[in-house]
């Protein structure tokens, strides 16, 4: 999620032509044989994400299911961002502790002076340099699932299992392309065919996915994967911001029977819902998003007490976290304020 104004992972463009998201441009990745001079190294790095941003959420919870609380240390921005783009306001001093600075873009110019693109979460900072890492928010999560397996807690799921990546790639293409990144296509679009395209792909695959989900608990096979990770960081925020914000209103989420008990199962899946501000996340989309909310007024609904309710989805079989465990308690620090939670 990058820049002051754009909404989403990595950078992306808007204005005259049709929305359209870039590569990650700091695409060096953290690997067991540090292959790209970024071997895995317990408290080497720090992740540095915003709440509010769907792309990060991904690496938070993939964090808290693996159990990586202590190799990988967490720096969470404001969800407010000003000119600089992502700032550091929620720690004392308006500095990170850690990295010492003041905006995730002084991370950016220690790796590279003058670059032109937009600042992104979820980013991973290396901490003696005090240079970015990579902020490649399609691979960070992967490389997190199968290249920091030596410093995974003890139970931890399979999230990418080798067996099955054909089919867990194919259906995270299909919901980036539709759903992770639909939503901002028709929620940044400057003219309605292009609204009705995105809008129309959107919820065309909501359906599919619907059918999918009526006859098994989770995307693919019968555990949590990656796949269900990337569907969850969207839904999660469809009816709080998606739905009015970003005009993806044929239907909310709550009036599917299928995705909202699905949803509402993996927000109740320790990992999933604990990470989850939905204060961070309407603050972020109505105040930041100015050229779609110039009041910068946030709505109060939609009501959360839905999301602690009974969903049901268990009777379909399923074993979350295959022959692992749950991940613990959240620890103390980590834990999301009661305004962002239902």
């Amino acid at each position: 999620m990058g820049g002051r104004d754009d909404g989403g992972g990595g950078n992306s463009a808007y204005g005259r032509k049709a929305f359209k998201r870039s590569k990650a441009h700091f695409a060096d990745r953290i690997t067991a044989d540090g292959r790209d001079s970024w071997p895995v190294e317990a408290g080497r790095y720090r992740l540095v994400v915003s709440r509010a941003c769907p792309w990060a959420s991904r690496a938070l919870v993939s964090r808290r299911l693996l159990g990586l609380e202590d190799a990988l240390s967490l720096a969470v921005a404001d969800p407010v961002q000003d000119d600089r783009s992502w700032r550091f306001t929620l720690d004392p001093d308006g500095r990170d502790p850690v990295l010492g600075i003041r905006y995730l873009s002084e991370a950016y110019d220690r790796r590279e002076k003058g670059y032109p693109g937009g600042v992104s979460v979820p980013a991973v900072v290396d901490v003696p340099s005090g240079k970015l890492v990579t902020n490649d928010y399609q691979r960070i999560t992967l490389d997190l699932a199968t290249e920091w397996t030596a410093l995974h807690r003890e139970g931890a799921p399979d999230l990418y299992p080798a067996g099955r990546r054909d089919e867990i790639d194919a259906v995270m293409d299909d919901v980036f392309q539709d759903v992770n990144n639909g939503v901002y296509r028709a929620g940044f679009a400057t003219g309605q065919e292009e609204y009705e395209t995105a809008c129309t792909a959107l919820f065309r695959r909501l359906e599919l996915l619907e059918k999918r989900l009526e006859r098994q608990r989770y995307l693919v096979g019968d555990t949590l994967t990656e796949a269900d990770i990337r569907l969850f960081t969207t839904l999660v925020r469809f009816d709080a911001v998606y739905h009015g914000h970003f005009k993806c209103n044929r239907w909310k989420l709550a009036e599917s029977r299928v995705l909202w008990a699905y949803v509402r199962d993996l927000y109740q899946t320790p990992g999933f819902g604990d990470t989850v501000d939905f204060d961070h996340i309407k603050r972020h989309y109505y105040q930041v998003h100015t050229g779609i909310n110039p009041s910068g007024i946030v709505p109060l609904g939609p009501d959360l007490a839905g999301w602690t309710t009974p969903h049901h989805r268990a009777e379909l079989g399923g074993r979350p976290f295959g022959d692992g465990t749950p991940p613990g308690p959240v620890r103390a620090a980590e834990e999301v304020p009661a305004r962002g939670r239902p």
